[in-house]
């Protein structure tokens, strides 16, 4: 038992996140664990708190989980949270858990921490086992500020971007492109009166119909570039997103290799219905669907006269990062194995 960093994000779960918070902390407190509690105020905010800790830390040894142990930070709400927090302590010694408390948390799912029992979930934080899980490096043109939304700036702890004007960011869950990713955008802006998961249903129904076609210049690892007309293209660091849909089968945090999901033109009907097999991992195969290995990709827009560039062009495609859509292409994704120490449970699907 030991001293254990907790940063909370009040707004999670449509603000009951913070409501339940008081309660939380009693059950760590009482499974004789020193509490640290931290309020976020804003997107970004926790990993700027993460990354105090990390300094902290390094420079002088304190705030560790006990004496000579690094510390434990343990993001409290959903895969948001997860992704400020372990962007920010990518590359140290130092543990993430978590305790979910989110729409979706697939990063729980990843690491078997139950999603439904916090009671199970806090005995982890004490009796769990700590792994080095990998990451995707991603860099692209950042985003337009949204509503209250604000557009990515660059963090030192992700590291400097290639390109002037680009920023940098690592997912530890999973990016997507495509008719995803407009659908994550949209909730930005629109639906902010439904609550849970029926929000993603309503954007869906709502986006489809509208969605523009487009291309993309595709490249894998070291091979030829190809354009392609595509509707979705996803990469992970584990097997699910969306709280529980099995978008790549098979991937996990320690796979030396990554997956690359890539979906071709689609009918609407087709996008409407590709959420079942989703849902279940049956897609691959369905709608040429395919899965297949890929350390590299490089993602570059195409112009409606069919020239690919290095600049958006008139139809943006947005990449979801950790559910969050704060880049666009054209952008480069590199999968990167032992970023980040994450506790999870002793038993583990991989």
């Amino acid at each position: 038992m030991g001293l254990v960093h907790c940063i909370v994000n009040p707004a999670s779960r449509d603000f009951r996140c913070g409501k339940m918070w008081p309660k939380l902390q009693l059950k760590i407190s009482a499974a004789g664990n020193e509490v640290q509690a931290y309020m976020t105020e804003k997107v970004g905010h926790g990993g700027q708190i993460a990354y105090e800790i990390r300094q902290r830390w390094e420079s002088s040894q304190q705030g560790g989980e006990s004496e000579g142990k690094p510390p434990l930070v343990v993001a409290v709400g959903g895969d948001g949270i997860v992704h400020e927090i372990a962007g920010a302590l990518r590359g140290s010694d130092i543990v993430l858990g978590q305790l979910p408390y989110g729409s979706g948390n697939d990063y729980c799912i990843a690491h078997n921490i139950p999603r439904f029992d916090l009671d199970k979930a806090i005995e982890i934080l004490t009796t769990g086992t700590d792994r080095r899980c990998g990451a995707w490096r991603i860099e692209g043109i950042p985003c337009q500020k949204e509503g209250d939304y604000p557009a990515p700036e660059s963090n030192v702890w992700d590291g400097k971007p290639t390109r002037e004007g680009n920023v940098v960011r690592w997912a530890f869950l999973e990016a997507d492109c495509g008719i995803t990713s407009d659908i994550g955008r949209a909730k930005l802006r629109r639906a902010k009166w439904i609550k849970g998961s029926k929000k993603y249903t309503y954007l869906g129904v709502t986006t489809i119909p509208f969605w523009k076609r487009r291309k993309v210049e595709v490249t894998i690892d070291d091979g030829e570039p190809e354009i392609r007309d595509f509707t979705l293209i996803s990469v992970t660091a584990a097997e699910t997103f969306g709280g529980g849909y099995q978008i790549n089968p098979g991937m996990n945090p320690v796979k030396e290799t990554g997956l690359l999901i890539f979906a071709p033109r689609l009918s609407r009907l087709a996008m409407l219905s590709l959420m079942g097999p989703i849902k279940k991992g049956k897609h691959i195969g369905k709608w040429g669907i395919t899965q297949k290995p890929a350390n590299k990709l490089n993602l570059r827009c195409v112009s409606p006269d069919g020239k690919p560039s290095d600049s958006s062009t008139k139809i943006i495609s947005y990449l979801n990062i950790d559910g969050e859509p704060v880049i666009q292409l054209p952008a480069k994704l590199e999968w990167h194995l032992d970023q980040i120490t994450v506790r999870g449970a002793t038993q583990v699907e991989w």
